[in-house]
């Protein structure tokens, strides 16, 4: 066989993710706080993009500070025309407006930019009535050391016994246990351990009450000391029968501490009064963070009004004295060439937020169809719905429907839910229909709410009674969907 080299051309056709379609890609994944970073960091890289409203050229405002009539005084530029002079269009500007009606721009975006309105809902809409007040947020929360440490300072003046204290609590884990000994204390400090004692004893009494426990029996037993009702049958029952008592065998403790089930009962519903984990209150020094909804679902008299809710980040428009340098003029030179490439590259990020938009706007609506009788009644009318139901309805991908649905959040009359917490599995009914499966699980969790505590409802009982209303689960379907509400099971439930 015989080789040769030589040069052929071949035309093929395959797809190319291009810089800007990725770009589109990711904007449309961004929740809103994520954008409004984004748009802030292109502002400060793009100055071609403009924040806000588009100003009106007859403003002297409009060509961003450059226009020389603008000056009060009318100093370095053309004095003002009467006692309105600041209001009237002086000939300079009306050149300039001149040239930016000469720049060829898609109509379309002629459209976007002179529009003012979302939807046909204002914007200003958002913002007015009563505005957040910002002494409401939290932006900061001490963690559990920075708790306990302010209240060491107040409590010892001895340099040696607040080394003591902050030995122990830098050995404080997040739940709030002490993972030191005494011993370790004690050497690490260069003391005694009774004086160790002493300084554990005083931080065991710190807020919030059963910090710097060394196990889970004393952590309650310091909060019910705390409270005045460490009694001796409480105590000899956290001591020596706390795990049954956690299973639910209140029979036996009963028989073993020769006392009623119901006095083991009364017991019981303290110590679950009690917070086994008293440091899990506190953030661990990180900042508060606020779900802000990108989808605001509103009842307007019989139908529902969506509106996407991006005033977090600001409107952009393109900077009308940029504009202006490019109306009627070539780009030769290197800085007219630089605007021409940030120009085209504002108005593709402009693009793509509006597309991101228009996107999640329809995959809301096609939610908001589907689950109307969830807006209507509650969790319980929740229908079953995949990516592929809404992505055949909008008329796109199933990947772009979870790109938009993406850690993303709508506000509802029922509350504030992920946009994902709408797709769940379906559960076949007598009926022909299916039900989904958060359906069930509410139904689960009312009849459990409502049974009889003296003799609560079964795993098999609870399934009876679901193939009485059309829905037929195995007692395992049943069992797992309890245990995903965490529900304890009926043995755990049982009053006395």
């Amino acid at each position: 066989m015989r080789l040769e080299h030589g040069l052929s051309l071949q035309q093929t056709q395959k797809l190319v993710l291009t810089a800007e379609l990725r770009q589109a890609i990711t904007i449309l994944q961004l929740s809103a706080v994520e954008l409004t970073e984004m748009v802030e960091k292109e502002l400060l890289e793009n100055p071609v993009l403009d924040c806000g409203d588009p100003v009106c050229p007859e403003t002297p405002q409009a060509d961003g500070g450059t226009d020389e009539s603008a000056n009060a005084d009318g100093a370095g530029g053309e004095p003002p025309e009467g006692e309105a002079g600041r209001f009237t269009e002086s000939p300079r500007r009306k050149e300039r407006k001149e040239r930016e009606e000469r720049l060829e721009f898609d109509p379309a975006w002629q459209e976007y930019f002179a529009d003012r309105s979302d939807l046909g809902i204002p914007r200003e809409a958002f913002s007015a009535g009563e505005r957040n007040n910002y002494e409401n947020f939290v932006a900061w929360e001490p963690s559990l050391p920075e708790h306990l440490m302010s209240q060491l300072r107040l409590s010892f003046s001895d340099g040696v016994d607040r080394t003591i204290g902050t030995y122990l609590i830098g050995s404080i884990d997040q739940d709030g246990y002490l993972r030191c000994t005494v011993q370790e204390a004690a050497e690490h400090t260069k003391t005694s351990e009774e004086r160790v004692v002493g300084v554990l004893a005083v931080v065991q009494g710190f807020d919030p009450p059963g910090v710097a426990a060394r196990s889970v029996q004393e952590c309650l037993k310091l909060q019910l000391g705390r409270r005045g009702k460490l009694e001796e049958r409480v105590a000899r029952l956290i001591d020596e029968f706390l795990p049954e008592l956690a299973e639910g065998r209140m029979a036996r403790v009963a028989e073993k501490m020769e006392c009623t089930c119901q006095e083991v009962q009364a017991i019981y519903d303290l110590i679950r009064s009690l917070d086994p984990k008293p440091g899990r209150n506190f953030g661990g020094g990180q900042e508060i963070r606020y779900i802000i909804p990108d989808v605001v679902v509103e009842k307007v008299g019989g139908d529902y009004a969506i509106m996407v809710s991006d005033v977090t980040a600001p409107r952009l428009s393109i900077n009308p004295f940029y504009r202006g340098m490019l109306a009627g003029k070539t780009a030769e030179d290197a800085a007219l060439r630089f605007v021409h490439d940030k120009f085209n590259s504002a108005l593709w990020l402009i693009r793509s937020i509006e597309q991101r938009r228009q996107t999640i706007y329809r995959v809301t609506e096609s939610i908001v169809k589907k689950q109307r009788a969830f807006l209507e009644k509650g969790v319980k009318f929740l229908q079953p719905m995949t990516l592929r139901d809404v992505a055949e309805d909008v008329g796109v991908h199933e990947s772009t429907v979870s790109r938009a649905t993406a850690g993303k959040y709508v506000q509802t009359p029922q509350g504030i839910f992920e946009l994902k917490f709408f797709f769940t599995s379906g559960v076949e009914s007598s009926f022909g229909s299916s039900t989904s499966s958060k359906s069930v699980k509410a139904i689960i969790a009312e009849l459990i709410q409502a049974e009889d505590p003296r003799q609560p409802l079964s795993d098999q009982k609870l399934r009876e009674i679901l193939a009485g209303k059309g829905i037929y689960l195995s007692r395992r379907t049943v069992t797992k969907y309890r245990e995903e509400r965490k529900i304890p099971s009926s043995a755990r439930r049982k009053r006395y």
